[in-house]
Protein backbone atom coordinates (compact mmCIF):
# COMPACT_ATOMS: atom_id res chain seq x y z
CA UNK A 1 0.00 0.00 0.00
CA UNK A 2 1.26 3.21 -1.16
CA UNK A 3 1.75 6.42 1.16
CA UNK A 4 -1.48 7.68 -0.73
CA UNK A 5 -3.69 5.46 0.38
CA UNK A 6 -2.80 5.37 3.36
CA UNK A 7 -3.28 8.60 3.98
CA UNK A 8 -7.08 8.38 2.40
CA UNK A 9 -7.60 5.32 4.66
CA UNK A 10 -6.73 7.53 7.79
CA UNK A 11 -9.05 10.44 6.21
CA UNK A 12 -11.78 8.14 5.70
CA UNK A 13 -11.19 6.79 9.26
CA UNK A 14 -11.26 10.12 10.78
CA UNK A 15 -14.36 11.00 8.71
CA UNK A 16 -15.65 7.86 9.84
CA UNK A 17 -15.14 9.07 13.55
CA UNK A 18 -16.50 12.21 13.43
CA UNK A 19 -19.35 10.96 11.50
CA UNK A 20 -20.39 8.47 14.55
CA UNK A 21 -19.41 11.16 17.15
CA UNK A 22 -22.31 13.75 15.08
CA UNK A 23 -24.79 10.88 15.28
CA UNK A 24 -23.98 10.19 18.67
CA UNK A 25 -24.98 14.31 19.52
CA UNK A 26 -27.70 14.08 17.82
CA UNK A 27 -29.34 11.29 19.57
CA UNK A 28 -28.66 12.54 22.96
CA UNK A 29 -29.93 15.52 22.39
CA UNK A 30 -33.26 14.36 20.82
CA UNK A 31 -33.09 11.72 23.90
CA UNK A 32 -32.68 15.05 26.07
CA UNK A 33 -35.58 16.63 24.34
CA UNK A 34 -38.38 14.25 24.08
CA UNK A 35 -37.02 11.92 27.55
CA UNK A 36 -35.31 13.68 29.94
CA UNK A 37 -36.32 16.99 29.87
CA UNK A 38 -40.24 16.43 30.15
CA UNK A 39 -38.90 13.89 33.03
CA UNK A 40 -37.18 17.12 34.79
CA UNK A 41 -40.47 19.00 34.51
CA UNK A 42 -42.57 16.07 35.97
CA UNK A 43 -39.47 15.67 38.43
CA UNK A 44 -39.99 19.70 39.88
CA UNK A 45 -43.62 19.04 40.09
CA UNK A 46 -43.28 16.10 42.09
CA UNK A 47 -40.70 17.30 44.22
CA UNK A 48 -42.78 20.36 45.11
CA UNK A 49 -45.90 18.19 45.86
CA UNK A 50 -44.26 16.08 47.78
CA UNK A 51 -42.45 19.00 50.03
CA UNK A 52 -45.77 20.69 50.37
CA UNK A 53 -46.98 17.67 52.48
CA UNK A 54 -44.34 17.13 54.11
CA UNK A 55 -44.50 20.76 55.66
CA UNK A 56 -48.36 19.81 56.17
CA UNK A 57 -47.71 16.44 58.17
CA UNK A 58 -44.66 17.44 59.63
CA UNK A 59 -42.80 13.72 59.89
CA UNK A 60 -40.46 13.63 62.49
CA UNK A 61 -37.38 12.19 60.09
CA UNK A 62 -33.87 11.25 62.24
CA UNK A 63 -30.32 11.43 60.90
CA UNK A 64 -27.42 10.41 62.47
CA UNK A 65 -24.33 10.61 60.95
CA UNK A 66 -20.70 9.36 62.92
CA UNK A 67 -17.92 12.11 62.94
CA UNK A 68 -14.54 10.57 63.89
CA UNK A 69 -13.03 10.88 66.91
CA UNK A 70 -16.45 11.91 68.50
CA UNK A 71 -19.53 10.03 67.44
CA UNK A 72 -22.76 10.03 66.72
CA UNK A 73 -24.11 13.45 65.81
CA UNK A 74 -28.01 12.95 65.61
CA UNK A 75 -30.64 15.48 64.70
CA UNK A 76 -33.86 16.19 63.17
CA UNK A 77 -35.24 17.20 59.72
CA UNK A 78 -36.75 20.75 59.44
CA UNK A 79 -39.66 20.92 56.98
CA UNK A 80 -38.58 24.19 55.86
CA UNK A 81 -37.80 23.37 52.12
CA UNK A 82 -36.11 25.49 49.31
CA UNK A 83 -36.95 24.33 45.71
CA UNK A 84 -35.25 25.85 43.02
CA UNK A 85 -34.88 25.06 39.13
CA UNK A 86 -32.20 26.67 36.76
CA UNK A 87 -32.95 26.34 33.10
CA UNK A 88 -30.23 26.35 29.96
CA UNK A 89 -30.82 25.21 26.22
CA UNK A 90 -29.25 22.36 26.77
CA UNK A 91 -29.44 22.10 30.74
CA UNK A 92 -31.00 21.95 33.62
CA UNK A 93 -30.74 21.43 37.31
CA UNK A 94 -33.15 21.18 40.17
CA UNK A 95 -32.05 21.59 43.59
CA UNK A 96 -33.94 21.11 46.54
CA UNK A 97 -32.59 22.34 50.14
CA UNK A 98 -33.48 21.77 54.35
CA UNK A 99 -31.65 21.37 56.92
CA UNK A 100 -31.20 18.86 60.10
CA UNK A 101 -31.10 20.56 63.54
CA UNK A 102 -28.46 18.57 65.53
CA UNK A 103 -29.87 17.45 68.87
CA UNK A 104 -27.79 18.37 71.55
CA UNK A 105 -29.48 15.76 74.12
CA UNK A 106 -28.96 12.83 71.61
CA UNK A 107 -25.30 13.50 71.41
CA UNK A 108 -22.69 12.23 73.53
CA UNK A 109 -20.05 14.93 75.43
CA UNK A 110 -16.77 14.01 74.62
CA UNK A 111 -13.57 14.66 76.77
CA UNK A 112 -10.91 15.15 74.68
CA UNK A 113 -6.98 15.17 75.69
CA UNK A 114 -3.89 15.75 73.41
CA UNK A 115 -3.12 18.96 71.21
CA UNK A 116 -3.83 16.85 68.08
CA UNK A 117 -6.68 14.99 68.88
CA UNK A 118 -8.17 18.18 69.49
CA UNK A 119 -7.39 20.31 66.55
CA UNK A 120 -8.75 17.13 64.32
CA UNK A 121 -11.55 17.30 65.98
CA UNK A 122 -12.16 21.28 66.16
CA UNK A 123 -11.42 20.83 62.51
CA UNK A 124 -14.28 18.66 61.89
CA UNK A 125 -16.29 20.53 64.33
CA UNK A 126 -15.69 23.71 62.12
CA UNK A 127 -15.73 22.00 58.51
CA UNK A 128 -19.36 20.83 59.64
CA UNK A 129 -20.68 24.00 61.22
CA UNK A 130 -21.32 21.64 65.21
CA UNK A 131 -20.13 24.37 67.24
CA UNK A 132 -16.70 24.22 69.07
CA UNK A 133 -14.73 22.84 72.34
CA UNK A 134 -15.97 23.88 75.49
CA UNK A 135 -13.59 24.21 78.38
CA UNK A 136 -10.46 24.37 77.02
CA UNK A 137 -7.09 24.17 78.55
CA UNK A 138 -4.13 25.23 77.52
CA UNK A 139 -0.71 24.60 78.63
CA UNK A 140 2.09 27.29 78.76
CA UNK A 141 2.61 27.86 75.45
CA UNK A 142 -0.94 29.11 74.96
CA UNK A 143 -1.68 25.79 72.82
CA UNK A 144 -5.17 24.02 73.74
CA UNK A 145 -4.70 20.15 75.10
CA UNK A 146 -7.49 19.88 76.30
CA UNK A 147 -11.47 20.16 75.54
CA UNK A 148 -14.76 18.80 75.78
CA UNK A 149 -16.72 18.46 72.62
CA UNK A 150 -20.95 18.59 72.02
CA UNK A 151 -22.26 18.93 68.79
CA UNK A 152 -25.12 21.46 68.22
CA UNK A 153 -26.01 23.79 65.29
CA UNK A 154 -28.12 22.58 61.92
CA UNK A 155 -26.54 20.33 59.38
CA UNK A 156 -27.29 21.42 55.34
CA UNK A 157 -29.02 18.90 53.53
CA UNK A 158 -28.88 19.33 49.77
CA UNK A 159 -30.42 17.02 46.56
CA UNK A 160 -29.31 18.32 42.92
CA UNK A 161 -30.50 16.68 40.19
CA UNK A 162 -28.65 17.21 36.84
CA UNK A 163 -28.67 16.73 33.15
CA UNK A 164 -27.87 17.92 30.22
CA UNK A 165 -27.21 17.29 26.05
CA UNK A 166 -23.79 16.25 26.84
CA UNK A 167 -23.32 13.45 29.01
CA UNK A 168 -27.38 12.60 27.94
CA UNK A 169 -27.92 10.99 31.99
CA UNK A 170 -29.26 12.32 35.28
CA UNK A 171 -26.88 13.36 37.62
CA UNK A 172 -28.43 12.90 41.33
CA UNK A 173 -26.13 13.82 44.34
CA UNK A 174 -27.07 13.79 48.25
CA UNK A 175 -25.38 16.05 50.21
CA UNK A 176 -25.40 15.09 54.17
CA UNK A 177 -27.87 12.57 53.88
CA UNK A 178 -25.89 8.98 54.15
CA UNK A 179 -23.06 10.59 55.68
CA UNK A 180 -21.41 13.95 56.34
CA UNK A 181 -20.31 14.53 52.30
CA UNK A 182 -21.97 13.84 48.61
CA UNK A 183 -23.69 10.70 47.39
CA UNK A 184 -23.80 10.72 43.73
CA UNK A 185 -24.70 8.59 40.99
CA UNK A 186 -26.13 8.66 37.32
CA UNK A 187 -29.06 7.18 35.88
CA UNK A 188 -30.18 6.73 32.33
CA UNK A 189 -33.22 8.91 31.02
CA UNK A 190 -34.96 6.27 30.81
CA UNK A 191 -35.49 5.51 34.35
CA UNK A 192 -37.01 8.83 34.62
CA UNK A 193 -40.87 7.59 35.41
CA UNK A 194 -43.42 7.83 38.52
CA UNK A 195 -41.54 4.56 39.73
CA UNK A 196 -38.45 6.44 40.20
CA UNK A 197 -39.76 9.41 41.61
CA UNK A 198 -40.78 7.46 44.34
CA UNK A 199 -37.72 6.32 45.29
CA UNK A 200 -36.14 9.44 45.41
CA UNK A 201 -38.59 9.94 47.84
CA UNK A 202 -38.18 7.68 50.05
CA UNK A 203 -34.79 8.17 49.91
CA UNK A 204 -35.76 11.55 51.67
CA UNK A 205 -37.54 10.13 54.35
CA UNK A 206 -35.05 7.41 55.29
CA UNK A 207 -37.50 4.82 54.21
CA UNK A 208 -36.16 1.52 52.72
CA UNK A 209 -34.98 2.18 48.97
CA UNK A 210 -32.12 1.07 46.81
CA UNK A 211 -32.01 4.13 45.22
CA UNK A 212 -28.44 5.00 45.71
CA UNK A 213 -27.07 0.93 45.96
CA UNK A 214 -24.85 -0.18 42.79
CA UNK A 215 -25.97 -3.09 41.20
CA UNK A 216 -23.16 -6.00 41.49
CA UNK A 217 -21.84 -8.23 38.65
CA UNK A 218 -23.26 -11.61 39.19
CA UNK A 219 -19.50 -13.35 38.95
CA UNK A 220 -18.34 -10.14 41.53
CA UNK A 221 -21.23 -11.02 43.77
CA UNK A 222 -20.53 -14.90 43.42
CA UNK A 223 -16.77 -14.44 44.65
CA UNK A 224 -17.83 -12.16 47.48
CA UNK A 225 -20.29 -14.63 48.69
CA UNK A 226 -17.83 -17.25 48.33
CA UNK A 227 -15.32 -14.87 50.45
CA UNK A 228 -18.09 -14.63 52.54
CA UNK A 229 -18.48 -18.25 53.59
CA UNK A 230 -14.62 -18.84 53.61
CA UNK A 231 -15.03 -16.18 56.43
CA UNK A 232 -17.71 -18.18 58.34
CA UNK A 233 -15.95 -21.76 57.57
CA UNK A 234 -12.49 -19.25 59.38
CA UNK A 235 -14.20 -18.09 62.27
CA UNK A 236 -16.16 -20.96 63.12
CA UNK A 237 -12.71 -23.14 63.12
CA UNK A 238 -10.88 -20.52 65.32
CA UNK A 239 -13.99 -20.73 67.50
CA UNK A 240 -13.31 -24.34 67.94
CA UNK A 241 -9.48 -24.08 68.35
CA UNK A 242 -10.13 -21.92 70.97
CA UNK A 243 -12.59 -23.91 73.00
CA UNK A 244 -10.30 -26.27 73.08
CA UNK A 245 -7.17 -24.61 73.70
CA UNK A 246 -9.04 -23.43 76.57
CA UNK A 247 -10.07 -27.13 77.68
CA UNK A 248 -6.42 -28.06 77.23
CA UNK A 249 -5.38 -24.68 79.82
CA UNK A 250 -8.04 -25.85 81.77
CA UNK A 251 -6.80 -29.93 81.88
CA UNK A 252 -3.00 -28.60 82.36
CA UNK A 253 -4.42 -26.72 85.47
CA UNK A 254 -5.73 -29.48 86.93
CA UNK A 255 -3.39 -31.44 86.33
CA UNK A 256 -0.94 -29.18 88.12
CA UNK A 257 -2.76 -28.60 91.19
CA UNK A 258 -3.03 -32.58 91.63
CA UNK A 259 0.92 -33.03 91.29
CA UNK A 260 1.40 -30.09 93.23
CA UNK A 261 -1.17 -31.83 96.01
CA UNK A 262 1.35 -34.60 95.61
CA UNK A 263 4.03 -33.08 95.53
CA UNK A 264 3.25 -31.10 98.83
CA UNK A 265 1.98 -34.48 100.27
CA UNK A 266 5.72 -36.08 99.28
CA UNK A 267 7.66 -33.15 100.76
CA UNK A 268 5.28 -33.39 104.63
CA UNK A 269 5.93 -37.33 104.61
CA UNK A 270 9.68 -36.71 103.82
CA UNK A 271 9.85 -33.99 106.81
CA UNK A 272 7.91 -36.60 108.89
CA UNK A 273 10.07 -39.27 108.29
CA UNK A 274 13.22 -36.70 109.33
CA UNK A 275 11.56 -36.28 112.21
CA UNK A 276 11.32 -39.82 113.52
CA UNK A 277 14.87 -40.36 112.01
CA UNK A 278 15.84 -37.70 114.46
CA UNK A 279 14.02 -38.92 117.23
CA UNK A 280 15.59 -42.68 116.91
Amino acid sequence: MGLLDELENEAQKRRSDEEEAAARKVERETTYRTVTEPAMTALFAWLREFTTKLKELQPRLRIAHTLPGYGEVAGYVEHEYDLREARQPSSREITLSFGCVVAPSECPNVQVEGANRVRAISALFQRYRLGGPLAPQKDASGETTSATFKAKGRIPLEASFQSDTGSGQLRIAFTNFEDFGAAVKLFPPERLDEAFFDEIGRYLLREPNSLMREALPDDFRNALKARVQEQEVRRRWESQIAARQVEEIAMLKREYSVAGKFSRLGDAVGKLRGLVGRKG
